[in-house]
């Protein structure tokens, strides 16, 4: 097995549900030794999260699986003097903790930064909370539905009519784990440097407005606030979704030149006489009636065909998909995005998760291992702390010989 570019580095994860197991899942990808502290005889709730109610009922739940794989689960009660005594001793010889308490949860429970601090010096611990450390709503609970309305996010979601819309997955779940993985590994190279750990706060609602790129610069930028769209891109016309002969088409003329390659090849070369349509700034003032013309030009063909005319010709095109479709798409199977695994119940039916869409050295990162069952590690404590605390006493790197 090809050694990743975290191997070695030793994740304690105390983490529930997706924004903290989406970064721990990316962290063992890149191939961090990921070990999640469940509460005993309950685990993570996404155990009983999931389309299916019986995986569910059981502690396999969808969500769980999707995040899950390739860690390894140990119940430990932290209000527990015995199971305190084994955390700590895990901390002492981690490089990571990952913890998605509500903000002074873990200090609550004896764990603040300087109590870490001293028990490893070493120690990178991540928080990642709704709002953060700080501020007025730093108690406040936050789901994903409400981080994505206090962004502004769900307010340029949908049209003028029918927003503020929720986008439909949980968008900032996931940039909240993405960019706790991103700290947690520049903070394990900044160690490397210094020798010492630090405390990453990671705000899921700061996470998520720094990923709303235009939307959020033309207003602190240009003073210009966002409004809803649809399916069209605010910042160049024609971009957007367009109805080929059989269904929807998405197309990205952004550009002077795709526009006019775009109206060549839908055989329109009039609408490049067109003075409304001359120049960028035109073709959104009259995006509609742009868009109406091209409609008619484009209902002459299947929307795959004109994906297969257009892409070639430097006019940005694609199908939409299903995400039945998306999945068992060929480019996803020839990048290896998918893995399959053996069902962590021992059935043999296989469980199917997805990737990071990074190839490390033409390789893509893959899960070895199933999701572990709840507390499938409990007995391996022993041997597990020893292999820690055999790596923690090597010389470590940087500034603390």
């Amino acid at each position: 097995m090809q050694e990743r570019p975290l191997t070695g580095i030793r994740v304690l994860d105390l983490t529930n549900v997706l924004a903290g197991p989406y970064c721990s899942y990316q962290l063992m990808l890149l191939g961090a030794e990921v070990v999640k502290v469940e509460v005993p005889g309950r685990g993570d709730l996404a155990r009983q999260l999931g389309a299916d109610p019986e995986l569910n009922r059981r502690g396999l739940g969808a969500s769980f699986l999707a995040q899950n794989a390739g860690k390894k689960s140990v119940e430990l009660d932290l209000k527990d003097p015995a199971g305190r005594a084994v955390f700590e001793e895990l901390i002492g010889a981690a490089d990571v903790l990952l913890e998605n308490f509500r903000a002074g949860v873990l200090a609550r429970l004896g764990y603040d930064w300087p109590r870490l601090r001293e028990l490893n010096p070493r120690l990178i611990a991540c928080s990642i909370t709704g709002f953060g450390q700080t501020g007025p709503m730093s108690q406040a609970p936050a789901y994903d539905q409400i981080i994505q309305g206090l962004s502004g996010m769900m307010s340029v979601t949908g049209t003028r009519e029918t927003a503020p819309l929720r986008v439909g997955f949980p968008v900032c779940d996931s940039l909240g784990g993405l960019s706790a993985a991103l700290a947690i590994v520049a903070a394990v190279a900044g160690r490397h440097r210094s020798g010492v750990g630090c405390h990453l706060d990671v705000s899921m609602l700061e996470a998520s407005m720094s990923a709303m790129g235009w939307t959020v610069s033309n207003y602190l930028v240009a003073g210009v606030p966002p409004e809803p769209t649809g399916d069209q891109n605010a910042t160049a016309a024609p971009s957007g979704t367009f109805d080929a002969a059989d269904g929807p088409l998405n197309i990205s003329a952004n550009r002077q030149e795709q526009y006019e390659t775009l109206c060549r090849l839908v055989d329109r070369p009039d609408l490049l006489a067109d003075e409304r349509f001359a120049d960028r700034e035109g073709r959104k003032v009259h995006r509609a009636a742009l868009n109406e013309e091209l409609n008619r030009a484009l209902a002459r063909r299947p929307a795959d065909e004109w994906e297969r005319l257009l892409n070639p010709a430097g006019v940005p095109a694609a199908r939409i998909l299903t995400v039945p479709q998306a999945a068992e798409s060929e480019q996803l199977r020839h990048r290896g995005f998918i893995t399959e695994l053996p069902f962590p119940d021992g059935s043999g039916r296989p469980l199917r998760v997805a990737g990071s869409g990074v190839l490390f050295d033409g390789e893509p990162l893959r899960p070895h291992e199933g999701p572990p069952l709840l507390g499938e590690h409990n007995a391996a404590v022993p041997e597990l702390l020893a292999a820690w605390r055999a790596a923690a006493a090597i010389a470590p790197e940087g500034a603390t010989e």
